[in-house]
């Protein structure tokens, strides 16, 4: 069976381009929904925020998936690439309705639990029992695009966002401006078009990949050992990352009673954005090159790839963030006129040069070893230094010396090239070479 084999820019473009839709999106919903209530953007941000958490479960076989799917394809096996994507579908198909479930009864006493204003509390509520209680459509959509991009099919998962986009935002406007549904209006809206991306892509891969004529099958429990071999430990590190983030925010919001500080950061975020979709399709693209080439042996090519992707990433973040940084007062004046605002953003993007370069190393050569199958490496590394260099320095520099927002941001930097640096040792000592999941 014929696979879709592309090269970097080939894959990376349309994953680069998927990835600012997701983000684009999530603009527009606020946007749309701050015309209607402050408060209903709050609850809805807020939903938003535990949903994430559950879905982090979803990521043990998605993320593991990619690793086991690509290396066997690049050993000419996609029967057993197949049987992986079944697997993973069932498994995450009983998660998600547990889960589906569990977030449409208990909703209310989940952000009772969390302590949400009581002024949110019945929009979080709605939002999330509507949207919650569909997030098995979060467990699939990750297991079908995945198979696509997996055989090369990238384009297909793009059409398919960009599809539920339009959907999505149509959808919110007839709901919020003409039946008056409010915040409701946009979680239902949010699930159709949900459903439409998850038939689209479905669609696709049974039109597109015939692997399941390929006779080429393992053990079911020997598959979704190396799908769980991989996929936990970066299930773990998401995990980790979303508390050590949560932590440093929690500090931000102690270092002045205005949320002066808070509020830069969330400015600084939205703008750099851009510079991360970037470095993570990067990353994407890769790891699937990554994948192909470890199921054939070429570790010479895997090798010189993986350095290439990162020299790309590290070139289009220096030029894009110091971009950034140059003209930050003019595209602040976009957002807000407040001058101290203007000026404390435009120092947190000049750190966020070294920053993002930091980033987009640690996520390429980070995937590239997961995806070889040296998947624990990363996140003991990502355990010790989010900790210690970005919560633990976040407080050092942020607070006790005062320097704030820039305190939390070199805290930051220092925590993503820390990393990098790491990540990079570990690939160029090779151990990864001997990692790959298929054995002679």
């Amino acid at each position: 069976m014929a696979t879709e084999r592309k090269n970097l820019l080939q894959l990376f473009i349309p994953i680069s381009l998927e990835t600012l839709c997701f983000m684009l999106t999530g603009m527009v919903d606020t946007m749309m929904l701050s015309s209607v209530d402050d408060a209903a953007v709050g609850a809805v941000g807020t939903a938003n925020t535990y949903i994430g958490v559950f879905i982090i479960m979803f990521n043990i076989i998605s993320a593991g998936m990619v690793a086991v799917m690509t290396q066997y394809i690049g050993a000419g096996k996609p029967g057993i690439a197949y049987q992986a994507r079944q697997l993973g579908a069932a498994f995450n198909a009983v998660l998600g309705i547990f889960l589906s479930l569990f977030l449409f009864f208990f909703s209310g006493n989940i952000l009772e639990i969390v302590g949400v204003a009581p002024l949110l509390m019945g929009y979080a509520k709605t939002y999330l029992q509507i949207v919650g209680g569909f997030c098995i459509l979060n467990a699939l959509m990750p297991i079908f695009s995945s198979y696509l991009r997996a055989f090369g099919y990238t384009k297909q998962p793009l059409y398919a966002t960009l599809s539920a986009n339009v959907l999505n935002l149509v959808l919110n406007a007839f709901f919020l401006f003409v039946m008056k549904w409010g915040v409701a209006g946009v979680a239902i809206a949010t699930v159709i078009s949900r459903v439409v991306n998850l038939l689209i892509i479905m669609l696709c891969s049974r039109v597109l990949i015939h692997a399941k004529e390929n006779p080429d099958r393992i053990k079911n429990g020997e598959i979704l050992r190396q799908i769980v071999k991989i996929g936990l430990p970066s299930a773990c590190e998401t995990a980790l990352y979303n508390i050590a983030m949560t932590l440093t925010i929690r500090f931000l919001n102690q270092m002045d009673p205005d949320g002066i500080n808070v509020t830069a950061r969330s400015y600084a975020l939205q703008i750099t954005n851009f510079s991360y979709c970037v470095g993570a399709a990067l990353a994407q693209a890769n790891a699937i090159l990554t994948g192909w080439r470890m199921g054939a042996k070429d570790y010479d090519a895997c090798d010189r790839g993986t350095k290439k992707a990162a020299l790309i990433g590290i070139v289009v973040a220096a030029i894009l963030e110091s971009l950034f940084a140059i003209f930050s007062a003019q595209i602040m004046r976009l957002f807000s006129n407040d001058p101290v605002i203007i000026s404390l953003v435009g120092k947190l993007l000049v750190i966020d040069i070294v920053l993002e370069i930091g980033r987009v190393s640690n996520l390429v050569f980070g995937q590239a070893l997961k995806t070889s199958g040296d998947a624990i490496f990363p996140t003991v590394i990502a355990a010790v230094f989010m900790y210690l260099c970005m919560v633990f320095g976040t407080y050092v520099l942020g607070i006790h010396f005062g320097l704030m927002a820039v305190g939390a941001y070199i805290a930051m930097a220092c925590d993503e090239c820390v990393r990098a640096v790491c990540m990079f040792a570990r690939w160029q000592t090779g151990k990864w070479r001997k990692k790959g999941l298929i054995q002679e």
